[in-house]
């Protein structure tokens, strides 16, 4: 018993020491068993959700059976061995390994954008789309170390009451380590039932704070208007959720009758969304028929996206961006920026050029899938390269100055 506490006491150090170097990296140990076959055996559809919502049926005879066949079998085995030998056959939750197993299978792709989404799962991924869901409100990204990071706390949400800052790194959740765990694990374990709380403690620089924060109904608004001087509109755009291009066109609108002559179009901290909507952006800008995005899918075909009608904004444009703003961010300002249509201002864009396609299940259950490639006009690659702006500026974090927006101010008068 005295061997046994003092390997648990080595063992609670040894991730003490980890958790202050922020090098924990977990291991989800997948548990899989063979109730997948009965699934591989059966007779599934997926259907795929084109731009023009048109669904296409892929028989299950179209995919490959070698791989599948060798996984089954091996399968079999796990299970009889887990039948046979485990503590706790009677307290499998079938369903749950099932989901597990599938994700594993997904995962094993390495592709850090594609994943398996359970019926649950699904549904408040499309909440989030619609900007509308309970959570605490934040913007998370993952940093260099595949940890999760608070890219910005939403306006008015209790994440921002309760002190939540950019750059806080997600060490736990409720006291579960989250180091090396995705984006959306960590994100369903933040949400809840509405009134409930949430532990979150975070890493800020040296420090380890520990924040309780309310999960309440969460709606976001994706698009914020001011006047600045000399008649510049300002115009935050937070992310391109569902429906935030009709909100971008009126946030315009409003800015235009109030006399702006000008345009800052700000894109930091916008992690994307829906390609969709940055395309119908981009055809409020751009002349028709302009060339606004390439992308080429797995079999090298290459197809282009042009605008569609000719432009509403005309006004002298500057797009700010920073090391977050990614996927339909850098969509918008490559084909803005390739065709001599806005001074881009900032730091590097991530460059996330990648586009998923969804599948859905009949159970409810979808596949994300990576399907795409993008390039902007010009065809330069974006894709763990990111966008270089016309103006490389950084923000000075010891001051409240904001030197981006300034040099945009500049640029314009």
């Amino acid at each position: 018993m005295e061997d046994f506490e003092n390997e648990e006491n080595e063992r609670e150090l040894e991730f003490e020491k980890e958790k202050k170097t922020l090098k924990i990296k977990f291991i989800v140990t997948i548990i899989i068993v063979a109730i997948i076959s009965a699934v591989i055996a059966s007779e599934f559809t997926l259907y795929y959700y084109y731009k023009s919502n048109n669904i296409e049926k892929i028989e299950a005879s179209e995919i490959s059976d070698k791989n599948i066949d060798i996984i089954a079998e091996n399968l079999k085995g796990f299970r009889k061995a887990i039948d046979q030998y485990y503590i706790g056959t009677n307290e499998i939750d079938e369903q749950k390994v099932l989901d597990e197993t599938i994700k594993g299978y997904i995962n094993g792709l390495g592709d850090e954008y594609s994943e398996y989404m359970t019926k649950q799962e699904w549904d408040e991924f499309q909440a989030d789309a619609l900007g509308n869901y309970v959570g605490i409100g934040i913007y998370m990204s993952v940093d260099i170390n595949n940890n999760v990071v608070v890219v910005s706390p939403i306006k008015d949400t209790p994440a921002e009451e309760a002190g939540l800052q950019p750059g806080d790194i997600i060490v736990s959740v409720d006291d579960e380590n989250v180091l090396g765990v995705s984006s959306d694990i960590v994100s369903s374990k933040i949400k809840g039932p509405e009134g409930t709380k949430v532990k979150i403690t975070v890493s800020r620089g040296t420090e380890y704070l520990d924040f309780e924060v309310e999960r309440k109904a969460i709606k976001v608004y994706h698009v914020e208007t001011e006047m600045l001087e000399n008649k510049i509109g300002y115009i935050s755009l937070l992310t391109f959720d569902e429906g935030c291009s009709d909100e971008f066109k009126a946030g315009y609108e409003k800015l235009k009758a109030e006399g702006a002559q000008k345009i800052i179009l700000d894109l930091r901290n916008n992690t994307g969304g829906i390609v969709d909507e940055a395309l119908l952006i981009a055809d409020m800008i751009l002349p028709k028929d302009n060339k606004i995005l390439i992308t080429v899918d797995s079999k090298g075909n290459k197809e282009e996206s042009l605008s569609k009608e000719e432009p509403i904004i005309n006004e002298d444009l500057v797009v700010l961006v920073n090391e977050y703003s990614a996927s339909a961010s850098e969509i918008l300002v490559g084909a803005l920026k390739d065709n001599n249509k806005a001074k881009i201002v900032g730091t590097k864009t991530y460059g996330k050029g990648v586009i998923q396609s969804v599948f859905m299940l009949d159970d409810g259950s979808a596949l994300k899938l990576t399907v795409n490639e993008y390039f902007t006009p010009n065809e330069t690659k974006i894709n763990k390269v990111g966008i270089t702006p016309d103006y490389e500026v950084e923000l000075d974090k010891e001051t409240e100055e904001d030197e981006q927006l300034n040099k945009a101010i500049e640029i314009l008068k």
